[in-house]
């Protein structure tokens, strides 16, 4: 009897779930299924491969997602670079006595993309005119967009090295400096492995919303260089174009594969760090 009223009891924890689900439903699953529909269908709604023949068999589609990824590489690599020796230093006591420096990073953050990339573009086009007489975003837009880029992303990096290094043994350290290890030793034998969770979801975090921001490129580049986002949204706006919505959808599925494969391949690294501290321990 106590059982089946335990089943008949409301679940209000359960209830919490709902409005998230709803929300999951319409704005994420929804927007997906219609996706996938347009890809593989034609302008009166009968199946049609023809989209993806539009899409893989245009060498200017094909540029443009090489160049996406190009700049998402190098932005990737270049945050990590920058990244790297600031979130050490935050997460060092020896170095950073006050937490005020971990905020000052990271206040970036709370500021709106697009303000933070107009005025970077003002600055940056203000020094090159003041000392070369040219604008930057003009002259060198690929330059511009990967600056664009690591300036609105470098915060991302920093956050998970940053806490994964405040995870680090430190005991660990000091064993490898008092058994013979030289700074250079120690910094690659030992802080690097430690760090190498928080070096992946750095690069996730920049790589993949990169692939899929176009505003920056727009703006850094004075909308002379298109990437994957922009060539999207370019055949979403082409209303004239019967199939320009559907051909649209297919490489937003590309884009979404590209960006599965990159959590794959997370996942994949991830496992097998796990599973080579299970192995060391």
């Amino acid at each position: 009897m106590e059982a089946a009223l335990k089943r008949k009891r409301f679940n209000f924890r359960g209830s919490l779930c709902m409005p998230y689900g709803v929300f999951m439903a319409l704005f994420v699953v929804l927007p997906l299924v219609l996706i996938i529909y347009y890809a593989f269908t034609d302008a009166n709604g009968h199946f049609d491969l023809n989209n993806w023949k539009v899409v893989f068999q245009s060498v200017e589609n094909w540029k443009v997602i090489g160049t996406t990824f190009l700049i998402a590489f190098s932005t990737t690599i270049i945050c990590i670079l920058i990244a790297y020796p600031i979130a050490y230093i935050l997460s060092n006591k020896k170095f950073n006595k006050n937490a005020v420096l971990v905020y000052i990073f990271l206040l970036p953050m709370w500021i709106n993309f697009v303000i933070r990339t107009n005025a970077l573009k003002d600055l940056l086009n203000g020094i090159t005119d003041l000392l070369f007489n040219v604008k930057l975003t003009s002259t060198h837009p690929y330059i511009s967009i990967v600056i664009g880029m690591v300036y609105d992303y470098l915060p991302f990096a920093i956050l998970p090295l940053y806490n994964q290094m405040l995870k680090m043994d430190k005991n660990q350290i000091e064993a490898a400096s008092d058994l013979g290890a030289n700074p250079f030793q120690v910094f690659i034998k030992t802080i690097i492995p430690m760090t190498i969770p928080g070096i992946i979801s750095a690069c996730m975090m920049t790589f993949m919303p990169t692939m899929s921001s176009y505003v920056i490129a727009d703006k850094m580049s004075e909308n002379s260089k298109m990437i994957i986002g922009t060539l999207i949204q370019n055949y979403f706006l082409k209303s004239t174009d019967k199939i320009a919505m559907h051909v649209g959808a297919v490489l937003s599925l590309v884009m979404l594969t590209i960006v599965g494969v990159t959590l794959l391949i997370e996942k994949l690294l991830t496992g097998k760090n796990a599973s080579r501290k299970e192995g060391v321990w």
